[in-house]
């Protein structure tokens, strides 16, 4: 499914409509940084000049994901992170995005909120906080760390056998 959105040198035009691939996004203001798999740029004239191209264009991200939508607002965090980094980058505002499930074969439109803006500020608040502290937060595992690309570094499956330093010095002095 992502072979073509991660392809970034295939960019191709679709009635009127740039599609750019595997596109590289930060923002300093919220230290974050990413690849948006697509990132769609429609004539408008709230838009942007896009270099060798006429006219303005609005940027829009589309985050492609394997499953089918989720009630957790995770998908939604991540493609509005995508669209604070875009905006900071072509200082412009993005009022929407899409998500497209491979399951469904479907894209859902999704607003960008104030709500959801700010859990993106708050998270990446958190994630720095969490980083100055060297602190991994643990998580519960389920069949999606499998395909997390964090897996490496997070080890889901070590974090499940890991118990509190008291309870193992409990463990020892009564096993001896």
């Amino acid at each position: 499914m992502h072979e073509r959105a991660d392809d970034p040198f295939f960019t191709e035009t679709r009635n009127g409509v740039i599609m750019a691939r595997s596109v590289p996004v930060a923002s300093y203001r919220l230290g974050l940084s990413g690849v948006c798999d697509v990132v769609e740029f429609t004539a408008s004239p709230d838009g942007v000049k896009l270099p060798n191209r006429d006219g303005l264009y609005l940027a829009t991200p589309v985050e492609y994901k394997h499953g089918k939508p989720m009630e957790k607002p995770a998908d939604k965090a991540q493609l509005c992170a995508q669209a604070i980094c875009l905006e900071e980058m072509l200082s412009v505002a993005i009022p929407s995005g899409y998500l497209y499930y491979g399951e469904t074969r479907h894209r859902v439109a999704v607003e960008l909120t104030a709500e959801l803006r700010e859990l993106v500020r708050s998270m990446s608040e958190e994630m720095h906080a969490y980083f100055q502290r060297g602190y991994t937060p643990r998580v519960k595992t389920s069949k999606a760390c499998r395909s997390c690309s964090l897996a490496d570094i997070c080890l889901p499956e070590l974090q499940e056998k890991v118990i509190p330093a008291s309870k193992y010095i409990k463990q020892q002095v009564e096993n001896a």
